[in-house]
């Protein structure tokens, strides 16, 4: 088996990102599984053609994105990625698309294809902060998780593909107050346990948990 982990490059206002900084850290191999590092540009677009690039030379079986969500407490993977680019801030290249979608032949949204829940429970048993997301926002992180599921919808089959987001890192809030933060070695530990669960749900249901939340 052959996962695709991406990690993308700091953007905005910080020379850091832990999405990279913990993709970089994960080992060559977890439960039998090869794993395949990607960093990938905070561009619309460019993300995902670097990404489909790598897909085609390496041909994984799963994709896991790995993005920076600033204010969360937890790792969160992904349920649901929109059709729609609606940038707050531009990315790195400046480009800041408003109401578009990233697809025209898209879905209005498809689901993550990996067994989130699974996920979550593996995660908080390796004593790290975990819980189900029902937003990736609109910006690229949302971006690259539709462009994955557009991809393993319509083009590779075979494939399967997600989301998650993870915490600042403690040094990128020393100048914001009251914002959460986790250390890298736990981002890292959380990153193997949701991995260890994609391989251990290989072709079986996620587990029937409840993830939900009323607002």
């Amino acid at each position: 088996m052959k996962i695709l982990v991406t990690g993308f490059d700091p953007f905005g206002d910080d020379t850091i990102n832990p999405a990279i900084e913990a993709v970089k850290r994960l080992p060559e191999e977890i439960k039998g599984a090869e794993i395949i590092k990607l960093e990938i540009p905070t561009v619309f677009n460019k993300s995902a053609e670097v990404e489909k690039r790598a897909i085609e030379e390496h041909q994984p079986d799963y994709i896991l994105n790995i993005g920076q969500a600033g204010g969360r407490f937890a790792l969160t993977p992904e349920r649901v990625a929109i059709n729609e680019d609606d940038a707050r801030i531009p990315d790195n290249e400046g480009k800041q698309p408003i109401d578009e979608p990233i697809k025209e032949d898209g879905q209005p949204a498809y689901f993550s294809q990996l067994p989130i829940k699974a996920m979550v429970t593996y995660m908080k048993d390796a004593s790290v902060p975990a819980e189900v997301s029902n937003t990736a926002g609109t910006f690229v992180c949302n971006h690259i998780m539709y462009h994955s599921l557009y991809l393993t919808n319509k083009e590779y089959p075979n494939i399967k593909a997600g989301f998650m987001h993870i915490p600042f890192l403690p040094e990128q809030v020393t100048n914001r107050p009251n914002t959460p933060s986790m250390a890298l070695e736990d981002i890292v530990r959380g990153i193997e346990a949701a991995i260890a669960a994609i391989v251990d749900f290989d072709g079986k249901e996620d587990m029937k948990i409840v993830g939900g939340k009323t607002h």
